[in-house]
Order: structure tokens, then C-alpha cells, then sequence
């Protein structure tokens, strides 16, 4: 079997919340080969992890991280309720930034790949996101994402960072010829299992293939050609690729 690269998605957000470094820490310590994240930046400019921008869903705030200041978004618990109960209340969750992530990677897994999504659609989110990831050696371990053509494009002209972007339906601001500046496409499950995921499959370029949560999508995954399989539970990913028992 060849060799697929296995991308925890949001850190293992099937057993804990989401873009927190708990969820983080647990795909590291698991053995995935990478770990996906979102980037958004505060009123104050600061690169935070989190794949809504309204903190609603993740900490019952109904407030836009765009609109508030670090501090305001560091009250804030990600204790994800609606899908955790109590069970990671009041356990010291925190949105938490780029750089800590950064940090926890480089202390335990330096060798670590990452899957950076970009999440607010500007400039300055990319350049204030590159900077870190120089800063910390990761910039070349990296996959940049984003639903939105413009910033593919941006990525690609200013950092020659490592593009993947998702079929043109699904993408923000399309113009013709956007696929060049793609070096890999990324399909979901859905369109993995539908009549057009031929189109994409005979673009020729590496396909990340999400999110595959069980034995039977895993081996549809592998079967379609996958080169880094994303996983909310990576564990049946690992198991279909003989990683662990």
C-alpha cells in the first residue's frame, strides 16, 4: 500500500473539541503525520485556531472573533456543549492562538506536518500566518488551504507556499485559470462517493481526500488514489493502513 499521509482533522475532534491544543496533543500522541487547523485573527491582529468564525457553536458566545480583542476572545471556553455535554467544561479551555500550536508541535514533534487553513479571506491573515510558521521552522512541513481562489492564488505568487484548494464549485472568488495555482486538490466524502469525482481525479494532482471516519470510506479513499487521507477519528485510518492494531 502506498504511502498516505494521515491528517488529523481540527487536532482528533471525534473525541475532543475541536482546534483546542487538547485536541491537538491527542492526534500528535496518536502518531498522525499531520494535523489540520483554521486561522482567523482578532480585532488585534493576533492568528487564532478555530474553524467558525462565529464563536457560537464552540463556546455558546454569539460574538465574530474579527470583532473582538484577544483578551475578550481568551474568556472564551471551547468546551464544544453541544457535542461534549459537561464533559470539558470548566477544564481551562482556551481558543488557542497560532503560535501555540506552533510551540506544542515543535516541542514534541518538530518533524510535523501541517495542514493550514485559511479561514479570514485577507493578506494579512496569510502574511501574519506565514511569519509564524517561518519563525518556527514549519513553513516547508506546510499545506496551505483555503475555499477561496484569491487567496490560493496569493499564497502561491508571494510565499510559493504549498497549495491545496477544492473543486471550483466550492470555491470563493473563482476566476479562470485558478487551478494553476493549485499544487493538490482537496474532495470531501461526498464527492468522493459521486459520479463527478472523476473530474477531479483526472486533473493528475494529488488528491487530499476528507473526512474518512470509518474502515469502508478509508479503503474508498485509497482506492480513488488518495495522497493524505483526513480524518476526524483518525484511528480506523490508521488501523485499514496497518499503523496500529
Amino acid at each position: 500500500m502506498k504511502n498516505i499521509v494521515v491528517e488529523g482533522h481540527r487536532g482528533y475532534c471525534a473525541q475532543y473539541p475541536e482546534n483546542t491544543l487538547v485536541s491537538f496533543e491527542a492526534a500528535i500522541d496518536l502518531g498522525v503525520d499531520a494535523v489540520e487547523f483554521d486561522v482567523w485573527l482578532t480585532a488585534d491582529k493576533v492568528p487564532v485556531l478555530s474553524h467558525d468564525g462565529n464563536t457560537l457553536r464552540c463556546c455558546g458566545v454569539n460574538k465574530h472573533i474579527r470583532d473582538m480583542s484577544f483578551e475578550e476572545v481568551r474568556t472564551l471556553e471551547p468546551a464544544y456543549e453541544a457535542k461534549f455535554g459537561d464533559k470539558f467544561k470548566g477544564q481551562g479551555l482556551k481558543i488557542p492562538t497560532l503560535e501555540e500550536l506552533l510551540q506544542l508541535c515543535a516541542a514534541k514533534r518538530p518533524d510535523m506536518s501541517l495542514g493550514v487553513e485559511i479561514k479570514e479571506y485577507t493578506e494579512e491573515n496569510v502574511d501574519l500566518t506565514v511569519a509564524l510558521l517561518k519563525k518556527y521552522g514549519f513553513f516547508d512541513r506546510c499545506w496551505f488551504y483555503a475555499f477561496n481562489a484569491r487567496i490560493i492564488k496569493y499564497i502561491k505568487t508571494k510565499y510559493n507556499g504549498r497549495t491545496m484548494g477544492y473543486p471550483d464549485f466550492q470555491m470563493g472568488e473563482w476566476f479562470d485559470g485558478a487551478y494553476e495555482y493549485y499544487e493538490e486538490i482537496g474532495v470531501a466524502m461526498t464527492y468522493v462517493k459521486s459520479e463527478i469525482m472523476s473530474v477531479y481525479q483526472a486533473k493528475g494532482m494529488p488528491m487530499h481526500l476528507f473526512c474518512a471516519d470509518n474502515e469502508a470510506d478509508v479503503r474508498l479513499c485509497i482506492d480513488k488514489g488518495a495522497s493524505l487521507i483526513t480524518a476526524n477519528d483518525p484511528v480506523p485510518l490508521m488501523k485499514v493502513l496497518g499503523r496500529i492494531e
